[in-house]
Parts: structure tokens; C-alpha cells; sequence
């Protein structure tokens, strides 16, 4: 039975609601002085609540089942530890989970290893370090933020990487820690990062479309475009399938490189516009985004959808986007602006149009909101 005229004008209104609800928290944020009035944890910093909900989910043993089983990640930081931790090295091990970075910096000759981690696993790392023998670790049941040494140290570790590299508070904490107690000159383990955002041709059997793309037999799906959610969530998913992603569109290159080295939180842009040429014509279903980071050039870690030696613990996520068609030698236009890089439900992006051929502009809108 139809729907009420009424109802359906409601229906409308409110998601229009939704949508200018979800775009005015994305203009505040990319304002400093807005945001950080509306938004007092900043731009780059975790989320209210994110601590908590940190400190929970690594306190159990699934999820540090997950991460010691990944074995490119594992082999990644053991190598790390053992090119670049010196005897006599003061090291901070941020995050320290199980204690298993902190225990190789130890066995590497450290002479004295802050293993910091705000989470109630820090009681099953004290017991692996007793049990394994490792000296020169001092467990700290504390949140970084809080931690102070009389004396710079001169290696910080860390693993604050989430699936969009920026979502666990990676550039907050570590810089935070820079600042006060790295010694001039000193190492972080990693430091080097670059973030993708690739167009991507979803594999056919794998593809879920937007609800309002489908006509089933005839039967049409296209009048749901107008209540389309205005949950910031609906439009990107995350994965660590390898058999999903088809091919990229185009040839990747990093959207964005930093170093925490040198990185200055301000240095993050809000907006990143870039270009792909089209070398594998087709279908383009949205964005993957993904991260390498480096220790030195020959010394990697991957999470790309099209890695087979991705370290598959971290996912990588899909913006979606409406279905589109390009052509070889087509370039594709894109942006990506972020309220907050840590949060991906403020980030925006468009369903992208090409410089060459003929393209629908109605096609071109925001990413739901």
C-alpha cells in the first residue's frame, strides 16, 4: 500500500536533516577554533571514550591472538628491533600489549625498557617477562599522556597503527612523547608512513551495491535514493579479504607521507585532492584506503587489498561510491576532506568524474551527508 504523501514528504525532511546535521560537524571540524569548542579533544586526538573503549578491547587474548599471529607484522618489528636497538638504549615500548617488543628490545641489549600500556594485559606481560626470564623491563600500568622519565630515552616503539593508519591515536600519542622525553636525535619504531586511497573495481561476485542501484527482475530499487542513511558508517566498510578488490583503476601512489620524526600535528592537511589515470579500464566502486609504513626502504609493512604479503591482521577499508564507468587514458579527479583524520565518520568524499569522455554530473555528490 502507498505510503502517505505526508510521510513520505517527512521521510524526506528529516534525512535532509541528517545529511545538513552530519556536513555541519565536518565544516566545524576542519575549523581549528570551532572545533576545538565544539570538539575539545582536537582534531588528530582519540575520540571521548576512545581510551576506554582501547583499554577493553586489548585486555582480552583474542585480539593479542590476532596481532602475534600476524606474521608479517611480527617479522616486520623483530627486524626493526634488531637493526636499530643499541646496548645501552633507554626504550619506550608504547602499547606494549604482551611485552613482546619490549622483551626483544631487552634481549637486544637495552638497559632499561618502559613497557607503558594503559590496558589490564599489562598483568599478563609482567608474568611472560618473569616467566621468559627478560630483565631491564619496567611494566606501567598507565595511559602514555601521564608517563615521565627523569632522563630522554633514545628509542621509542609503538604499534598505534589502526586500519586507516590515523584511527588509534597514532599521531597524538607519539608525537606527545616526542616532544617530552625522546632525546634529540633519537629513533621511532616506525616513523615513516604513507596513506592510499585508490579507486578500485570490486570483484563481481563480491560487489554489494548501494540498495537504491539494484532493479531485480524488474523490480526498481531506485526511489530509496532520496531516504538514503544518513549514518556516516553506511558508506565505508572495512575488510582484509584479498579476494574482494579486483584491480585498482589506476597505478597507486601515496595521498599523503609523513614522518613522526618531524610531523607536527597542524602539518596534517583537512582536504587532499589527486589524480589517477585509468590503466585498467571498468567499473569503479569506490576508494580503498590502506598504509605502508617503513623502517628503511627495504624493511616494509603493507595492508593493501592487493598485498599478497599484507600483514592481514589490519583491514583496509572501502569508501563506497556510486557505480561509474571509466575509460583507459580517462583521469580520474578525486578529493578526500577530513573534520578529523582519526575519525573516519568525518571524513568526505564524492563519487569522482573524469577529465576525458562523458561523464553524468548528477552523479557527483557527497558521500551521503
Amino acid at each position: 500500500m502507498p505510503s502517505h504523501p505526508l510521510q513520505r514528504l517527512s521521510a524526506r525532511a528529516f534525512s535532509a536533516v541528517r545529511r545538513l546535521l552530519a556536513g555541519g560537524r565536518i565544516w566545524i571540524q576542519a575549523r581549528p577554533r570551532l572545533s576545538a569548542w565544539f570538539y575539545p579533544h582536537g582534531r588528530h586526538g582519540p575520540k571521548p571514550g576512545y581510551s576506554d573503549y582501547n583499554r577493553r578491547m586489548f585486555a582480552g587474548f583474542h585480539e593479542q591472538e590476532r596481532m602475534l599471529a600476524d606474521k608479517r607484522r611480527m617479522a616486520f618489528y623483530h627486524a626493526a628491533i634488531d637493526r636499530h636497538v643499541r646496548p645501552g638504549d633507554r626504550v619506550v615500548d608504547l602499547g606494549t600489549g604482551t611485552g613482546i617488543l619490549a622483551a626483544w628490545a631487552a634481549l637486544r641489549g637495552a638497559a632499561h625498557v618502559y613497557a607503558i600500556d594503559h590496558s589490564d594485559i599489562l598483568a599478563q606481560a609482567r608474568a611472560l617477562g618473569a616467566a621468559n626470564h627478560i630483565e631491564n623491563v619496567e611494566y606501567l600500568a598507565t595511559h602514555s599522556s601521564r608517563f615521565a622519565v627523569a632522563e630522554p630515552v633514545d628509542v621509542i616503539l609503538h604499534e598505534q597503527m589502526g586500519d586507516c593508519l590515523f584511527d588509534e591515536g597514532m599521531v597524538a600519542n607519539v608525537i606527545d612523547l616526542r616532544e617530552r622525553v625522546l632525546k634529540p636525535g633519537g629513533l621511532i619504531l616506525p616513523s615513516r608512513f604513507e596513506l592510499y586511497c585508490e579507486p578500485v573495481k570490486i570483484n563481481d561476485d563480491r560487489l554489494v551495491p548501494f540498495i537504491w542501484e539494484l532493479n531485480l527482475n524488474g523490480y526498481d530499487y531506485a526511489c530509496l535514493e532520496s531516504r538514503r542513511p544518513g549514518a556516516p558508517a553506511y558508506y565505508h566498510l572495512a575488510s582484509s579479504d584479498l579476494n574482494l578488490v579486483e584491480h585498482f583503476l589506476g597505478r597507486p601512489e601515496p595521498v599523503l607521507s609523513i614522518d613522526l620524526h618531524t610531523l607536527k600535528e597542524a602539518d596534517l592537511p583537512r582536504e587532499i585532492a589527486f589524480t589517477r589515470t585509468v590503466v585498467n579500464a571498468g567499473r569503479m566502486d569506490g576508494y580503498a584506503v590502506f598504509f605502508r609504513a617503513r623502517v628503511d626502504d627495504d624493511l616494509v609493512l603493507s595492508t593493501s587489498p592487493l598485498d599478497p604479503w599484507r600483514a592481514p591482521h589490519w583491514g583496509f577499508r572501502i569508501l563506497r561510491t556510486g557505480r561509474c564507468e571509466f575509460a583507459a587514458g580517462d583521469v580520474i579527479e578525486c578529493r578526500l576532506t577530513a573534520g578529523s583524520w582519526h575519525d573516519i565518520d568525518s571524513w568526505n568524499w564524492k563519487t569522482p568524474l573524469a577529465t576525458c569522455g562523458v561523464r553524468d554530473e548528477n552523479k557527483e555528490r557527497p558521500r551521503g551527508n
